[in-house]
């Protein structure tokens, strides 16, 4: 019996079920959590999809910016951006169920000895806090006015946290803090442009995980999202995004042992429209 969390795999299925098989993944015994961004810009978005969600009792699962624009894009909302790869499961007929699926799971998770978000934490919020604004975002993504949440979803501003914002505006940041969040200045404040590698960050910012007075520093966090940093292994601190979408690796830790496992991007799961230089 293992427990294995998994970096972002945005649809690149082949690379994902060679990981699974060098695992030797056992969904009756095993379990996976994954980091977020499952799917879009890999060609199996869709298999990705319905993999997790036939295995859903194995899992668990924290959204991505990538997992929460598709619901958007499904929704009509916004239009597809290019180099998204969502339209088989757009015209898929399992679709509502998969996105319904989706658009259930968490934001953040935390057992006994981890804590999983997809990007971030903002460095005031303690764990108590993250879980706790966290569930404001999961109930306006599972109640029944959530059009209106994922209508006013988009957008960088505020960027920045303090405890008396309200409605739209407070989940925004929450929302952005935990599925786009890479550096911040040490009060908070966020930047979204940024993707680039950690010797080239814009002066005045840090990465959220080095502002030294950050309240969930002695708690272990997994998180994604940010290709460019490369796996990371530091004390109460696992980066595990290393890039397969872009040739890169899948990597998964055994949350045992810290193991990490990885395996090589396969070509048949990088579409050609998508370039280097939308990285």
């Amino acid at each position: 019996m293992a427990t294995y969390a998994i970096g972002d795999i945005q649809g690149c299925y082949h690379a994902f079920q060679a990981l699974l098989a060098r695992l030797k993944f056992d969904q009756d015994k095993d379990q996976l959590w994954l980091v977020g961004d499952l799917i879009n810009r890999g060609s199996g978005t869709l298999e990705v999809l319905r993999w997790c969600y036939a295995h859903r009792n194995s899992l668990r699962i924290v959204l991505g910016n990538h997992d929460l624009h598709a619901i958007v894009v499904a929704a009509g909302i916004v239009a597809a951006h290019r180099g998204d790869t969502l339209q088989s499961l757009l015209a898929a007929a399992d679709r509502d169920v998969l996105l319904d699926w989706l658009r259930h799971q968490p934001l953040v998770y935390q057992d006994a000895d981890y804590l999983m978000v997809h990007a971030g934490l903002l460095p005031q919020w303690t764990v108590d806090q993250t879980m706790a604004y966290a569930a404001e975002v999961e109930s306006a993504l599972r109640g029944e006015n959530y059009l209106h949440f994922l209508t006013h979803m988009y957008g960088n501003l505020p960027n920045c946290w303090t405890p008396d914002l309200t409605g739209v505006d407070r989940l925004r940041v929450i929302t952005n803090a935990a599925t786009r969040l890479r550096i911040c200045t040490a009060d908070g404040e966020m930047e979204f442009k940024f993707k680039g590698e950690l010797q080239d960050i814009p002066h005045g910012y840090m990465p959220w995980f080095d502002v030294p007075s950050r309240a969930s520093k002695d708690t272990q966090v997994i998180f994604g999202h940010w290709s460019a940093l490369g796996l990371q292994q530091r004390k109460n601190l696992f980066a595990l995004d290393t890039g397969c979408l872009w040739g890169g690796k899948l990597t998964a830790m055994n949350l045992n042992t810290k193991e990490i496992v990885q395996v090589d991007a396969h070509p048949l799961d990088r579409p050609v429209a998508i370039q280097k230089s939308e990285h």
